[in-house]
């Protein structure tokens, strides 16, 4: 009997010693490919182009995240621009300031949480404002990725447009600007600085271009059909009395979206629009200043908006937009004072 169990036991010991299985728990790994450790040719195709490149407004997000260009987030303060990128909401601008009011401007609304600053060539103050970013960022209040920088060319540049734009970036003293317009509207030859525009995008020079001071549909799509790259934004004056209705509606089919220059109507002008009953009253009511009650209509009605001053109370006046917000009847009462008039001749 004990011969017997110890044969069965010998038999057993064998067959156990030629199954895998029983030499390991663990499997054998060695010659596994793991799929995180893909080859270049395994990657899905465009896996890394860059944001943009040759993508539909905001392909480069996750799904979950996609944002419809032209839809304002006023949570965030941004808008999401046909080019793929965001674009803040709310900025300084830098109209007839003198070099330095644009680097004190430029640094105390970096410091009071502005991230969006326009400029342009012919304001002569793009040092000024560079100096205004180098010294934030110099400081630790920002890091360039996180502000957007306009500018625009002036017409008699529109003959040679790249040259033009390599001397913003110089005086800027940036590697790259993130919007470039096309200050006016100039028939004879903004098809040609406009295409300019275009080269840089593709060079990464520009990231986002534009057109101010367009205000009929036909003479913006002239632009638009002769060129490749459809305007982010269009720069026309704007405020409560010209609310820029026709080619805000137009140009929505492009997902433009309307910035406004004069968002409080001007130097000579504020007042007009301060002292108005429908836009006091309103203000009253939430306890802001006039100046807040306009800049909120903008935002809320989905125009960027950039008040410029060389007044570092006012420009910190003009941030505090972001805790209030107009009802639907105020928004009601604010639209319905549109006059169509403008206060500009330009």
């Amino acid at each position: 009997m004990i011969c017997k169990k110890f044969i069965l036991l010998l038999l057993s010991i064998l067959l156990c010693i030629n199954m895998p299985a029983c030499a390991s728990d663990k499997p054998n790994t060695d010659n596994i490919h793991h799929s995180s450790q893909q080859d270049p040719e395994d990657q899905n195709p465009g896996e890394n182009q860059n944001p943009g490149e040759n993508q539909n407004p905001g392909e480069n997000q996750n799904p979950e995240e996609k944002t419809e260009p032209g839809v304002f987030n006023l949570e965030k303060g941004t808008v999401m621009l046909n080019s793929g990128y965001e674009m803040p909401v709310l900025g300084i601008g830098c109209y007839l300031l003198s070099n330095s009011q644009a680097e004190n401007s430029v640094y105390w609304a970096l410091r009071d949480g502005y991230r969006l600053i326009d400029t342009a060539r012919i304001y002569g103050n793009e040092e000024g404002v560079g100096k205004g970013i180098k010294k934030a960022i110099d400081e630790g209040i920002v890091k360039r990725e996180d502000i957007f920088v306009t500018t625009k060319m002036w017409t008699s540049d529109f003959g040679n447009g790249d040259a033009a734009i390599e001397a913003s970036l110089k005086r800027l003293n940036l590697d790259y600007i993130d919007l470039m317009i096309l200050h006016h509207s100039q028939p004879s030859n903004d098809v040609q600085a406009y295409q300019a525009m275009e080269r840089a995008v593709k060079k990464g020079t520009l990231k986002s271009i534009g057109l101010s001071n367009y205000y009929e549909p036909d003479d913006f799509d002239r632009v638009v059909t002769a060129t490749t790259i459809r305007p982010s934004i269009l720069q026309n004056e704007t405020h409560p009395y010209h609310q820029s209705t026709v080619m805000k509606n137009h140009i929505a089919q492009y997902y433009t979206v309307l910035e406004s220059w004069f968002p409080l109507g001007g130097r000579g002008n504020t007042q007009t629009l301060f002292n108005d009953t429908t836009i006091s009253s309103i203000a009253k009511a939430h306890n802001k200043t006039s100046a807040q009650i306009i800049l909120r209509w903008h935002l809320q009605a989905g125009n960027i908006a950039i008040p410029g001053s060389s007044n570092e109370s006012h420009i910190k006046e003009n941030s505090e937009i972001f805790d209030f917000e107009l009802t639907a009847e105020e928004m009601q009462q604010l639209t319905s004072i549109d006059k169509k008039q403008r206060f500009a001749d330009y």
